[in-house]
């Protein structure tokens, strides 16, 4: 089994910490996790993939020990994120990859295949979303802000960042909670908890209704490039719904279509399962 190695790359003047595991020289794979989390949230399913695929996986701008520059000098909207780490794949030599994507990870990639098409051998999207009827009402609190960006609005998504939240998160719509580690929710708590953190989280759920209006973009991509592409699907998400998963197979007619019932961080209780799927997905 090929071990984990943490590291960091100077992109710009900007610290990006990743994992990586795997030999150089095989098929690169791209990692891209999502709110509230960072890389540890693929801690079980890279050492099942390193043995067949060179892996990355960067904590995203303002998340886990990647720097968390103030709102005043970094301006958090996923263009910028996206931005940040298509330089990363640059800097540390990631010039043709797959990618996987989650939550956040799914515009920051979906922006990246979109500017890049050469660049991307295959897309695999983990409750990572491109179309409006994958959005479920648990949007609504964050849709209200997008249409009204008052305080009292901002203040009520507060919500979100709370530990019981994260927990929630993790948690809703798996069939046994005793399966799902606490280690997960809970160091995404420690990081949510920083001095900061919490305005950045909330500029962010403001920014994304620029990942809505990009939807179009990313289905013409689709439509266009028809990248090999595989959905892995916690069928149980509360945010993420499956006729967003089953809205892939419109513009990309042979992508395939998998549901696990399980929530919303289904590698915390499908990573085997999901590993072999990305498994027989590559090599194929």
């Amino acid at each position: 089994m090929s071990a984990v190695q943490y590291k960091s790359a100077e992109v710009d003047g900007f610290k990006v910490f990743y994992r990586e595991a795997g030999r150089k020289g095989a098929p690169k794979l791209l990692l891209l996790h999502g709110f509230p989390s960072a890389g540890h949230m693929f801690r079980d399913l890279i050492p099942d993939l390193a043995d067949d695929f060179h892996i990355v996986a960067p904590d995203l701008p303002g998340f886990g020990q990647s720097d968390m520059p103030s709102r005043e000098t970094f301006k958090y909207t996923f263009d910028h994120i996206a931005d940040v780490i298509e330089r990363f794949t640059e800097v540390i030599g990631f010039d043709r990859f797959a990618v996987y994507v989650f939550d956040y990870g799914a515009p920051t990639g979906f922006r990246l295949a979109m500017r890049q098409p050469t660049r991307i051998t295959a897309i695999i999207s983990q409750n990572g979303n491109a179309y409006e009827e994958g959005l479920s009402e648990g949007w609504n609190p964050i849709r209200a802000y997008w249409q009204d960006p008052s305080a009292e609005n901002r203040k009520a998504l507060r919500a979100f960042l709370a530990p019981e939240t994260t927990r929630w998160q993790y948690t809703h719509g798996v069939t046994d909670e005793a399966a799902v580690s606490p280690d997960g929710y809970s160091l995404d708590n420690f990081y949510l908890a920083r001095p900061g953190a919490d305005e950045i989280q909330l500029d962010l759920f403001g920014d994304y209704k620029s990942n809505i209006a990009l939807y179009p973009a990313f289905q013409d991509y689709f439509r266009k490039y028809k990248p090999p592409f595989l959905a892995v699907w916690g069928k149980n998400d509360p945010f993420f719904l499956p006729p967003g998963a089953e809205a892939f197979k419109r513009d990309i007619p042979n992508a395939i279509v998998r549901f696990f019932d399980t929530g919303h961080f289904a590698l915390e209780t499908h990573a085997r399962e999901i590993g072999r799927a990305i498994r027989e997905f590559l090599k194929r």
